[in-house]
């Protein structure tokens, strides 16, 4: 070492290093890590700056996810990102060599180096870059600066050079400490999600129908199912687009990963992009930890987004640019997060409508209508009516411990009249509550329930479904006193969403009467 103020006694550096190895086995945040670092160092050679700057493989670039810049409050931003290329710490990088500037301090030799150029601008005339290398592979840099010219001299750069080879053990521990945390809160994320999951019910285990249209669906669900296409399906309410997207992902290569669902309308509007890319603590009023999100919970299995009709405009760049680039950054991150998802969205909507009036981007899509698969409402599969209501029946009475054996000929026959607004749905329901009313092996539909909807007797046998379907709409809102939401709204005992409802009733002219 060279004189005061840099001759130390061998006891400091002895004490320096010591300091130094505790805080690598005992400190994991790199944060708390340059801390501790920073107050011992600072101690043998005196400077007043350090920072941590790391090699971030996705992007080429070195990033600075700490900077202790004490009784400064201008401090450059943490989380910056530096190129590797002609820039001081990037040469210190790639040579594997210590990088010393002292005053003057040519930034022109770094064109690149706009974190340099700040850093002078605040007052700082001598730097020293000391490469990170563990197991023969480099990690990033340690930068130490003082405001002072001619602060470091050779021996402190040596000292700086073992110093970084702990320090380097340190940055190793803590980025697998933080993978190792990511594929943990993952691997929990997906077990709380799964968990979530199996306590739901869902309307059948198999797809059950014989009918030519059906089938049809079912050939071109195996023929997507096989790559990794998206995957867009369309259908009223209740028609079943949840199964045949869980089809999908059983029958492709993904089947062993996880599929995740999202319900776009039942989140409200400012908490969806969390939910689709998770936030980083902090991110928000109430962000107390970080999230994980529904893309990284998916990655290398397949995402349904359920209702993609209902996301928000200021959302959907977010969604294109994550569907067509596969990365995206969490909400108040700046790491990009690269995933493998497949993606399989639904809609009862009308994508192309809400297109050209301007609620839906046309990129976004042409994006989603890869393969489009348009599911048939059940009054237009009219033979899979009984099938269905016997494989319900089955299923209600086996649950509820009934010995139910028989349909009567006039409930088959009021089934197969009805026009099922609700579609597959609205039958289970209605077989579900017929099988509690029922005391004997008969199954007792009240046939009245079946009756056509309220003025439909003005309505020609050629009315349009339009017709049908405003006049269906219509007896509900009047049942329900025009509560629209909630547990008792005419959307519940429609079975669609509220957003879908008054979409429809917009669609169909419908409204209060005063």
């Amino acid at each position: 070492m060279s004189g005061d103020p840099h001759s130390q006694p061998a006891a400091s550096l002895l004490q320096l290093l010591l300091e130094v190895n505790n805080a690598v086995v005992s400190l994991l945040d790199l944060r708390d890590l340059m801390r501790a670092i920073y107050a011992s160092l600072r101690r043998v050679i005196p400077h007043d700056t350090s920072a941590l700057i790391l090699y971030e493989p996705s992007r080429h670039q070195l990033h600075v996810p700490s900077w202790e810049f004490p009784d400064h409050e201008n401090i450059p931003e943490e989380g910056t990102f530096v190129p590797v290329e002609d820039t001081a710490p990037g040469l210190a990088f790639t040579s594997r060599q210590p990088v010393l500037l002292n005053d003057p301090i040519d930034p022109a030799k770094f064109p690149a180096d706009m974190t340099l150029r700040r850093v002078i601008a605040l007052g700082i005339r001598s730097i020293c870059f000391a490469p990170l290398i563990c197991h023969d592979r480099p990690l990033g840099v340690l930068a130490v600066a003082s405001f002072r010219a001619g602060t470091f001299v050779p021996e402190d750069v040596a000292l700086l050079g073992r110093v970084a080879q702990q320090i380097a053990i340190a940055v190793e521990n803590s980025l697998a400490f933080r993978e190792i945390k990511v594929l943990k809160d993952k691997l929990a994320g997906e077990k709380q999600y799964l968990e979530e999951e199996l306590q739901h019910t869902y309307d059948f285990e198999h797809i059950i129908g014989k009918s030519a249209t059906l089938q049809r669906v079912l050939q071109q669900v195996e023929m997507v199912a096989a790559t990794d296409s998206t995957v867009l399906i369309q259908g009223e309410t209740g028609t079943g687009k949840e199964l045949i997207a869980r089809t999908i992902h059983n029958l492709s290569a993904r089947r062993e990963r996880t599929l995740v669902k999202v319900n776009c309308a039942a989140i409200p509007t400012g908490l969806l992009e969390s939910e689709l890319f998770g936030h980083e603590k902090g991110a928000f009023t109430g962000a107390v930890t970080q999230r994980i999100g529904r893309f990284e919970l998916a990655h290398q299995g397949t995402l349904f987004l359920d209702e993609v009709g209902d996301i928000p405009r200021e959302l959907q760049p977010k969604l294109l640019r994550v569907l067509q680039e596969q990365e995206f950054e969490r909400l108040g991150g700046t790491r990009t997060i690269r995933v493998d998802v497949r993606l399989v969205a639904a809609t009862n909507a009308d994508l192309a409508r809400l297109v050209a009036d301007k609620q839906f981007r046309a990129d976004l899509y042409y994006r989603l209508n890869v393969f489009p698969l348009t599911l048939p409402p059940l009054r237009e599969r009219p033979e899979d009516i009984l099938v269905l209501a016997r494989w319900f029946t089955q299923k209600f009475a086996r649950r509820m411990k009934k010995p139910i054996e028989t349909i009567p000929a006039e409930v088959q026959a009021a089934l197969l009249r009805y026009p099922w607004p609700g579609n597959v749905r609205e039958l289970e329901n209605l077989i579900e509550r017929a099988v509690i009313l029922s005391p004997g092996p008969t199954l007792d539909i009240p046939i009245a329930e079946l009756t056509a909807p309220v003025g439909a007797d003005v309505l020609s046998q050629d009315a349009t479904l339009e017709a049908v379907e405003r006049e269906h709409i219509m007896r509900t809102l009047r049942e329900t006193r025009w509560v629209v939401s909630g547990p008792a709204g005419a959307a519940a005992r429609l079975g669609m969403n509220r957003s879908t409802l008054q979409f429809k009733m917009r669609k169909l002219g419908i409204t209060r009467p005063t």
